[in-house]
């Protein structure tokens, strides 16, 4: 299995959209467009990708990098990441999460974080199989987790 993280441009863009999860985890994530148009919003910082497993777009994934930010805890977030529903239940979500982390730690993170919702138990599951462990933090409604890197 070959995943790859690739640049969305105008020739993935409508591919990458048209992904979606379960009916029952859409409580869980923004849609790939939205987060497309926040990403535009925080240009700064923020950096969108497809995920590609054996040439295949199977997710979406969006980094938060703020060198800048003055705590280093708070520097690095996986802000979105997604697996199509097509593709969930074979290794993907699992092979594309160390390809994440291979790609902040390529980028010079110390650690990173991300946040979800205390009822997301797939995610959840997959994020401290990875290594992920309770901040014991709240962002807003969700637990916050990292992995110190």
């Amino acid at each position: 299995m070959k995943i790859e993280l690739a640049e969305l441009t105008e020739a993935n863009l409508q591919q990458c959209f048209d992904l979606k999860v379960s009916d029952d985890q859409m409580q869980y994530i923004a849609s790939n467009e939205f987060s497309w148009n926040e990403a535009k919003e925080n240009e700064t910082v923020a950096r969108p990708f497809a995920i590609y497993c054996d040439g295949k777009m199977i997710g979406f994934a969006m980094f938060a990098f703020d060198e800048d930010y003055e705590d280093p805890n708070d520097r690095y977030w996986l802000w979105r990441f997604m697996i199509g529903e097509a593709s969930q239940g074979q290794g993907c979500g699992t092979a594309a999460l160390q390809e994440v982390i291979r790609y902040f730690k390529e980028h010079g993170a110390n650690n990173i974080r991300l946040s979800t919702k205390p009822t997301n138990t797939g995610a959840l599951s997959l994020y401290r199989k990875a290594g992920f462990r309770d901040t014991g933090e709240m962002n807003d409604e969700e637990i916050v987790l990292q992995l110190d890197l």
